[in-house]
């Protein structure tokens, strides 16, 4: 057994394989931009809403798949920091073994989830690409674009946590 996996781990510590890396910290910077990017629409449909009496009807539909950008990129780079939502109690007081297993449960649960995400928000996606949007010039299911590729995301992320979890931890000089 390997005793060098005995630290205290929330689950894991932020992985740290480089291609992976780099589409996390894009994943962060396209859910900030889809943030900023909400609020300046939504401030244009206030402004046109009360100032100019005339509010535009593209601005919810745009909202609504910056919303949808924000959330999926979001909860995928947050797979990948391992700072999601977690009740991780139980993984303090059980053995390095168990906690491993049940960290990779826990990560297996995520991957299905992602994948189911994936899956049918491809699936939601293409259905509607010939409809078009009400108010904005765009396909009706444009809003499940993000949510397909963030699960897809969310999937590699956690498939990468469980590798991780049973992969050999390098044993630094003089530890024990």
């Amino acid at each position: 057994m390997n005793e060098a996996r005995d630290v205290d781990p929330q689950v894991l510590p932020p992985t740290s394989s480089g291609v992976l890396d780099r589409i996390a910290a894009l994943a962060v910077a396209v859910a900030g931009a889809a943030l900023v990017g909400m609020v300046g629409v939504q401030a244009v449909q206030v402004f046109a809403r009360y100032v100019l009496n005339d509010s535009p009807g593209w601005t919810e539909p745009v909202a609504l798949i910056l919303l949808n950008t924000a959330m999926s990129f979001g909860a995928a780079a947050g797979v990948h920091r391992g700072s999601h939502f977690g009740f991780f109690i139980l993984l303090h007081v059980v053995p390095p073994p168990l906690r491993r297993f049940l960290t990779a449960l826990s990560q297996t649960v995520i991957a299905v989830i992602g994948a189911a995400l994936a899956f049918w928000g491809g699936e939601l996606l293409l259905d509607g690409l010939d409809i078009p949007m009400a108010g904005a010039p765009l396909p009706q299911s444009a809003a499940f674009a993000p949510m397909a590729i963030g699960g897809a995301l969310m999937t590699v992320f956690a498939l990468q946590r469980i590798v991780q979890a049973y992969a050999p931890t390098p044993r630094i000089e003089g530890s024990p």
